[in-house]
């Protein structure tokens, strides 16, 4: 069913491949006694549970977690009285058995009390049997009345031994041998007709031996419980990216691919994680088997949200979240659980790797979102640092909106004999998005904003407005919650991660009319009922702003974005002007005339005449260049 997260950590130090048997927390004999303090509790809750003997960290002496863990993690000569204790505590039935918990402790996902215990079922914290069956009603697996006996399949089977040779065999026998193969149907298809569907969706590919699109998911062959999940999750038929980058990461190529913002990039990536660390047994509890990296702690939780979807249910599956902002102790309590999946952000990753709380030495494939930001002088040394921690035999999945010629030159070092992947325009604003550009002067940007939220053609909340900084952040809001009175709330880096946690949930709920942001909201999140985005603020580089103005067309849904533009953004002109005019969106005339886009398309040209020139030398044109450069001297 689901395990106490005391018994998962409190383990003596094992060779990775060995099993511990887990005693029953109540033996039969003693079970008469025990009934007295527990008078409704029933007797036969699964006790005899088996568990992976979790290898400890060298590097974690003290393991700074709730009052019920242990003090030590660093060899197996931990108080025997005090273990046997602890594993005779029954699990709680009831949630207000339970107590509140400590800061920094797991937090039930049900009824905030103390998350002792992890669903076997759905990966997430609960405090008793009673939350666990509403959870698992919510869910929708069941009513979650089994909870109260021994017949919880998932339980079950989510708690054998991994050994790595018997991890497979206690799998579903679907899921431990499933490979990618061509669909009859797909393997029919004429080489003209696979071309021709490549070009109706925009999808380009570059590689040797590219495998063909898919055109539904059922032509993977996923297992039966995968594929419940998908649908279960909403993905009824699959995304351009989706259609070609599956296939291929499914057979193990590394891809660099490049996709508009709302096209379904995490699924394609996610799909091959999944099926690889369904292939692979976990070696160690501190070894896991897939990484996914991120630039913000909100897109890894995201991605871990969607990666929790598709893994419900399959057999010795588990996830851990580190990133910063966010207590320790609850992290180092999932890296001791026999993670196969770890969604991270690169700080605080390399914080868990100096510590020994993490090996990366088993990972089989790795995922780097928003590449593009990623690979930039601000991450680019950390992930460099991670990748070395990794095997060179890996796949590597690299992913973004946006992959500038530069970017994409370092990422092909990241990866070997890649197929590369672009759908629609590379590095173009989302087709589905009508993008306004305004010209508007610093001062009038406030009555702009107030025009634009009275205008009931234009106001559909919530509305995203994005700001350069976050003391802009907080003023703006102030100033439109007062002018206005909307529901206004304002997230920066500034606010802890349970504030911005707080407000994205309330976005995506509807709670908030108006949200104020700087680029914390501006990458890869799914702002699904977000229609109209707002930059009051241009971003610095045109590849931000692809992505600020993607928040507003999620998955095919149409949107708009509204920009203010003005001198202080001079430097950006011709860029807009060559992004944004090929759209067919209406410029303004102050930047079409303005005498800072006419220089920068002058010295355009003059780069482009200067390459030109700089053609090889042959003897066909020798005389020409130098009577060319004669005419200079003179």
């Amino acid at each position: 069913m689901f395990m106490p997260r005391a018994l998962k950590v409190k383990r003596p130090v094992q060779a990775s491949s060995q099993v511990l048997n887990k005693k029953s927390k109540i033996e039969p004999e003693e079970r008469k006694d025990d009934g007295k303090e527990e008078a409704g509790e029933d007797k036969d809750k699964t006790k005899d549970e088996t568990m992976q003997a979790d290898g400890h960290s060298a590097g974690l002496t003290e393991s700074p977690v709730s009052e019920d863990g242990p003090k030590s993690a660093s060899s197996d000569t931990d108080d025997d009285e005090e273990e046997e204790d602890e594993e005779e505590e029954p699990v709680k039935s009831f949630k207000k058995s339970q107590r509140w918990p400590e800061p920094g402790e797991p937090v039930c996902v049900m009824c905030g009390r103390y998350g002792e215990y992890i669903c076997d079922s759905t990966d997430n914290d609960v405090c008793s049997l009673e939350c666990k069956a509403k959870h698992l009603a919510d869910m929708g697996m069941g009513t979650g009345a089994d909870v109260f006996n021994r017949k919880d399949e998932h339980g079950d089977k989510r708690t054998q031994p991994q050994h790595p040779a018997a991890a497979a065999r206690g799998a579903d026998e679907s899921v431990a041998g499933y490979s990618y193969r061509e669909d009859r149907f797909i393997s029919s298809l004429t080489e003209e007709q696979v071309q021709r569907i490549k070009q109706e969706l925009g999808i380009e590919t570059q590689g040797s031996d590219v495998r063909r699109p898919i055109i539904e998911f059922e032509h993977c062959g996923f297992p039966a419980t995968l594929s419940g999940n998908l649908k279960k999750a909403g993905y009824e038929a699959p995304t351009p990216v989706q259609m070609q980058m599956v296939p291929v990461g499914l057979t193990g190529r590394d891809v660099i691919a490049s996709a508009d913002t709302g096209s379904g990039k995490t699924v394609a990536f996610l799909l091959p994680v999944v099926v690889r660390a369904l292939e692979k047994p976990t070696h160690s509890a501190s070894s896991p088997v897939a990484l996914i990296l991120t630039p913000t702690r909100e897109l890894a939780i995201q991605i871990e949200r969607q990666a929790k979807e598709l893994v419900m249910g399959l057999p010795n599956m588990r996830t851990a979240l580190l990133v910063g902002g966010m207590p320790l102790p609850p992290q180092l309590h999932r890296l001791k659980s026999s993670i196969k999946i770890i969604i991270a952000t690169p700080g605080r990753l390399l914080e868990m790797l100096k510590q020994k709380a993490v090996q990366l030495d088993k990972v089989k494939i790795v995922v780097v979102d928003e590449v593009d930001t990623m690979l930039k002088m601000g991450f680019q040394q950390q992930v460099l640092e991670v990748l070395e921690q990794v095997p060179e035999e890996r796949q590597t999945l690299l992913a973004s909106a946006t992959i500038p010629t530069g970017t994409e030159e370092l990422a092909a070092r990241l990866v070997r004999d890649p197929v590369r992947i672009a759908i629609g325009e590379k590095n173009q604003p989302c087709a589905n998005i009508r993008q306004i550009l305004l010209w508007v002067e610093e001062p009038s940007k406030k009555k702009k904003l107030f025009e634009i939220l009275n205008d009931s053609k234009l106001y559909q909340p919530p509305v995203v407005v994005f700001v350069d900084c976050k003391q802009g952040a907080d003023l703006l809001c102030e100033a439109v919650a007062k002018v206005t009175g909307l529901n206004t709330v304002a997230i920066h880096s500034d606010k802890s991660q349970w504030e911005r946690n707080r407000i994205l949930r309330g976005l995506l709920d509807g709670d908030f009319e108006v949200v104020i942001s700087t680029g914390v909201l501006g990458r890869g999140l799914d702002l699904v009922n977000v229609r109209l985005v707002v930059n009051f603020d241009m971003p610095n580089t045109m590849d931000e702003y692809v992505h600020q103005v993607g928040r507003a067309g999620r998955l095919g849904h149409r949107g708009t974005a509204i920009t203010f533009l003005n001198n202080n953004n001079k430097r950006l002109f011709l860029e807009v002007v060559n992004r944004v005019k090929p759209t067919g969106s209406i410029l303004p005339p102050q930047l079409l005339n303005s005498p800072h886009l006419h220089e920068q398309q002058r010295k355009q040209k003059q780069r482009v005449k200067q390459k030109l020139d700089d053609v090889l030398v042959t003897k066909n044109n020798l005389l020409d260049i130098i009577k060319k450069h004669d005419r200079r001297k003179k």
